[in-house]
């Protein structure tokens, strides 16, 4: 495989990541089943179970940001996480601005630090267990200063992990491509 071609797809990694932010912004105040006064609007993520519908996105961001280090290394990353705070607090309603950077920055950074030391012998294993940490601390982080509790909790770790869940074959099949075609991380 070409470097231009793995810089390409670090470049759409990249985009979408960037696009994550935005989207789950967005979709907070305006797409749920059901949204409060005041309040997010909610998805359902498992049967009696509520999330903030900003979840989807966030979950997806974490497995993004690897996505972008492998193809692109850990500077770029870096600067995507930045990029990304910037972006969530231009962009976060005026009452969750502090939440949103906060936690975003907070969660993208220890995605990065449990994912770096595994990525290159574990990609998969490096994958889940970084999202896992970083969605946690997303959750908990963003409810607390958003909101004063941590009510939502179960929903907001369930329904990142769905995205992580429906990301998983796409990353098994980047594993084995790059594994066939010899591409190393960055």
């Amino acid at each position: 495989m070409t470097s231009s071609r793995i810089r390409a797809e670090g470049a759409a990694a990249l985009a979408g990541f960037i696009l994550t932010i935005p989207l789950a912004n967005w979709m907070i105040g305006h797409l749920g089943t059901v949204c409060l006064p005041e309040g997010p609007c909610l998805i359902p993520v498992a049967p009696r179970l509520m999330a903030p519908s900003g979840v989807l996105m966030a979950g997806l961001a974490l497995v993004l940001r690897d996505l972008v280090q492998r193809r692109l290394g850990v500077p770029a990353s870096i600067g995507a996480i930045l990029a990304g705070a910037t972006l969530s607090a231009v962009l976060a309603p005026a009452a969750l601005v502090l939440a949103s950077t906060a936690a975003f920055l907070l969660s993208e950074f220890a995605d990065l630090f449990v994912y770096t030391p595994l990525q290159r012998r574990r990609f998969l294993l490096a994958v889940l267990l970084s999202s896992a940490a970083g969605l946690v601390v997303d959750s908990a982080v963003f409810l607390h200063l958003a909101f004063g509790n941590l009510g939502f909790l179960p929903g907001q770790v369930v329904g990142k992990l769905w995205m992580v869940g429906l990301a998983t074959p796409f990353l098994i099949w980047l594993r084995r491509r790059d594994e066939r075609m010899g591409v190393l991380p960055a």
